[in-house]
C-alpha cells in the first residue's frame, strides 16, 4: 500500500500522456472518412448499408460495455461476489430474442429509427410518448457514463475530477459532431480493442503478483466470492441467479435491441443475415469482456482479502477500487497505469458518442423537424444536430457535480434506466407479439408502467436514505493491515445487517434488477385489457409485417394473405448500386415522406 498513498509527478505524467493519447484517435478516424454522396441529415444519424458486419459488432460491444462496466462490475464482484456473472451466458438468450423478434420487424418495415415502428403500429402519440421517455432516460444516465473516466483519472492523479470530465466531454463532442455514425462506429472499433487489451494486461499481471490462478480462486472461495447459483426465490435479495438471469433479460433486451443508438447500427448492415451475424459476434464479445471484468473483481478481492482498502480509508468507495488496484499492482511498470486509463476512457467515449449521435437525430426528427421554425435543408439539419450534440455534452459536464455524490454506480445506472426501460420493452413486445393491442392499450400500458416503476423507485430511494433499506456487502478482513502500517482491527468498523427474512414484505424492498421486469409486465397487464375495452386493433388495414414472424400465426388468415410484401430485388453494400423495391402506391408515398425519394419500380 505504501507506494499508492503518494503518487509522484512523474507517475502522474505517464497515465496522463497515455490516456490523452486516446483522444487523437477518434479525431483522426473522423476526418479520414470520404463521402461520395451529398451530405445530409441521414449521414449523421443513419449511415445505412456502407458499414460492414464486424465493425458494427465491435462498435456494439464498445458502446454497450461502458465505463460503468469497466469500473463498477469489478467493484460488484469485490463487494457482493460472482453472482452478477450470470448475465454473460444469459446474453445468448437475449441475442436470440433480438434476432428473431425485433430484427425481422425492423428489416421488413425498412425502419432505421426504431421508434418509427410505434407510429406505424399504433399512432404518432404513442411514438412521441416513448421517444420522450427515451430522451429522458439518456439524459439521466449519460452523465454517469462519461463521469467514470474522470473518476478513474482522479484516483491515480491529483487533477480535479471536473476538469477531466470537461476535457473528456469536449473531445467526444468534437468527433461526434464532425463524423456522425461512421466516426462513431470506427472509433468504437479502435476503442474496443484498447478496452480489451487494457483489461487483459492488468488482470494477467495481477494474477502473477498474487501467486497464480490457484491462489486467486482459493482466496475468493474462502471469502465467499464464488457463489453463482444462488437459487433463492426471495425478490428482495439484491443478486440471485434469477435476478442476474431473468431480470437482466428484460433489462438488456430493451437496452440492446430497442435503443436507437443500437438499432441504427444493427440496420446499417446490408441484410438481415448480416445484422444477425453482427449480434452473434456481439454476444461472443460481450461474454468475453464481461467475464474478464468479473474476473478482475475476483482478482482484486484475492489481492486485498486480508486488508480491505475501503475499511482503512485508502479508497472512499468500491467504485474507486479498480484504479487503486491498478496503481498498486502495476504502478511500478512504466505506462501500465496509462493503459488502464486508456481502457476506461475508451469505454466512456464509446458510450457517450453512440448516445449523443442517436439522441441528436431523434430529437431533430421528432421534436424540431415537424415544426416549421426554419427552412429544413440538409445543411440546416446537420447544423441543428451538431448544436444538439454540443448542448447535450455541456449538460453532461454540468451534471458531473451531481453524479459525484452518487453511491454504487452500477446500482444507480440500472435503477435510473429502469424508470423507462420496462415501459419501452413492454410496448414493443406488446406491439410485435399481440396483434389485437391498439393505440389506447399501448399508451395506457406504457404510461402506467412509467408511473408505477417511478413510484417504486422513489419509495426505495427514500427507504435507502432513511437507512430502512440496505444491501450490505459480503464481509472483508483487516486482520493483516498491520503489515502495511495500519493499526486497525475488525472491532473498529460497524457491522451492517441485511433486512431480516421474516420482515414484512414491501414492494420498495425488491431488488433493483427487477424494476424493468415489473415495468414490462405492467404494460401487458394494463395494455391488453384496455385494448379489448376500447375495441381492439382494427384488422381491416392491418399489415402482418408489423408483427414478429413468430407471432404471425395469431393473425386472421385474410390479413396474412393480403399483407403488402416488400420484396428486395437488389441490395448490396455498394452505394452506387440502384436499389429496386416493389411498393404499392400508398407505401411508396409513405416511404418517400420518411426517407426521401429513391429509385422505385411500381
Amino acid at each position: 500500500f505504501q507506494r499508492t498513498r503518494r503518487v509522484s509527478s512523474r507517475s502522474r505524467t505517464i497515465p496522463c500522456l497515455r490516456s490523452c493519447s486516446v483522444c487523437p484517435l477518434p479525431s483522426g478516424c473522423t476526418l479520414d472518412f470520404p463521402t461520395q454522396d451529398k451530405p445530409n441529415d441521414r449521414g449523421v444519424s443513419a449511415g445505412r448499408a456502407e458499414d460492414e458486419t464486424f465493425p458494427i459488432a465491435i462498435s456494439l460491444i464498445a458502446s454497450q460495455l461502458s465505463g460503468v462496466s469497466i469500473m463498477s462490475v469489478p467493484a460488484e464482484m469485490y463487494s457482493y461476489g460472482a453472482q452478477y456473472w450470470i448475465i454473460a451466458p444469459t446474453m445468448l438468450i437475449i441475442t436470440l430474442i433480438i434476432n428473431y423478434i425485433f430484427v425481422p420487424v425492423f428489416y421488413n418495415n425498412q425502419i432505421t429509427n426504431c421508434y418509427q415502428y410505434l407510429e406505424d403500429r399504433f399512432s404518432p402519440s404513442v411514438k412521441k410518448f416513448v421517444t420522450f421517455t427515451y430522451v429522458l432516460n439518456i439524459y439521466l444516465v449519460l452523465p454517469i457514463f462519461i463521469f467514470i473516466p474522470a473518476l478513474a483519472f482522479s484516483q491515480v492523479s491529483d487533477i480535479n475530477i471536473h476538469v477531466i470530465n470537461g476535457i473528456v466531454c469536449g473531445v467526444c463532442i468534437f468527433y461526434t459532431m464532425l463524423g456522425g455514425i461512421k466516426a462513431v462506429v470506427w472509433t468504437d472499433v479502435v476503442q474496443g480493442m484498447i478496452m480489451f487489451a487494457s483489461c487483459f494486461l492488468v488482470v494477467i499481471i495481477g494474477v502473477i503478483k498474487i501467486g497464480g490462478l490457484s491462489a486467486v480462486f482459493e482466496r475468493a472461495a474462502e471469502g465467499d466470492r464464488l457463489e453463482i447459483f444462488d437459487l433463492t426465490l426471495d425478490a428482495t435479495t439484491r443478486q440471485t441467479f434469477w435476478t442476474s438471469s431473468v431480470g437482466n433479460i428484460f433489462l438488456w433486451t430493451g437496452y440492446l435491441g430497442l435503443s436507437q443508438s443500437c438499432v441504427q447500427r444493427i440496420v446499417a448492415v446490408p441484410s438481415m443475415n448480416h445484422a444477425r451475424s453482427a449480434l452473434w459476434i456481439f454476444c461472443v464479445g460481450f461474454f468475453i469482456i464481461t467475464s474478464l471484468n468479473c474476473f478482475t473483481g475476483i482478482v482484486m478481492f484475492a489481492k486485498y482479502f486480508d486488508c480491505d482498502p475501503i475499511k482503512v480509508g485508502l479508497v472512499q468507495k468500491a467504485d474507486k477500487l479498480l484504479p487503486f488496484f491498478v496503481q498498486d499492482v502495476v504502478g511500478n511498470l512504466k505506462g501500465m497505469p496509462g493503459v488502464f486509463i486508456s481502457c476506461v476512457f475508451s469505454a466512456g467515449l464509446s458510450t457517450m458518442s453512440a448516445n449523443l449521435n442517436s439522441l441528436a437525430g431523434l430529437v431533430y426528427e421528432d421534436y424540431i423537424r415537424p415544426y416549421k421554425l426554419f427552412k429544413h435543408t440538409d445543411a440546416s439539419a446537420n447544423l441543428t444536430m451538431k448544436v444538439l450534440i454540443l448542448v447535450s455534452g455541456v449538460y453532461c459536464i454540468a451534471m458531473g457535480l451531481i453524479v459525484e455524490q452518487f453511491g454504487h454506480l452500477l446500482q444507480m445506472v440500472v435503477t435510473i434506466a429502469s424508470v423507462t426501460q420496462g415501459a419501452v420493452m413492454g410496448i414493443f413486445c406488446l406491439g410485435m407479439l399481440w396483434p389485437w393491442a391498439n393505440k389506447h392499450g399501448a399508451l395506457w400500458g406504457s404510461a402506467s408502467s412509467v408511473i408505477v416503476v417511478s413510484w417504486i423507485i422513489s419509495g426505495a430511494q427514500l427507504a435507502i436514505s432513511n437507512k430502512q433499506l440496505a444491501y450490505p456487502p459480503k464481509s472483508t478482513s483487516v486482520e493483516s493491515c498491520y503489515e502495511y502500517g495500519f493499526n486497525v482491527t475488525a472491532d473498529d468498523f460497524p457491522t451492517f445487517h441485511a433486512p431480516q427474512d421474516d420482515a414484512e414484505f414491501s414492494i420498495y424492498n425488491i431488488s433493483f434488477v427487477w424494476y424493468s421486469t415489473v415495468g414490462t409486465l405492467i404494460v401487458f397487464l394494463v395494455g391488453i385489457p384496455v385494448s379489448y375495452l376500447t375495441g381492439s386493433q382494427d384488422m381491416r388495414n392491418f399489415k402482418a409485417k408489423l408483427i414478429a414472424p413468430l407471432a404471425q400465426w395469431m393473425l386472421p388468415e385474410e390479413v396474412r394473405q393480403n399483407d403488402f410484401s416488400l420484396k428486395e430485388v437488389n441490395r448490396t453494400s455498394d452505394p452506387t448500386t440502384v436499389k429496386e423495391w416493389t411498393f404499392t402506391v400508398n407505401e411508396t408515398q409513405k416511404y418517400k415522406e420518411r426517407n426521401g425519394a429513391i429509385e422505385q419500380t411500381l
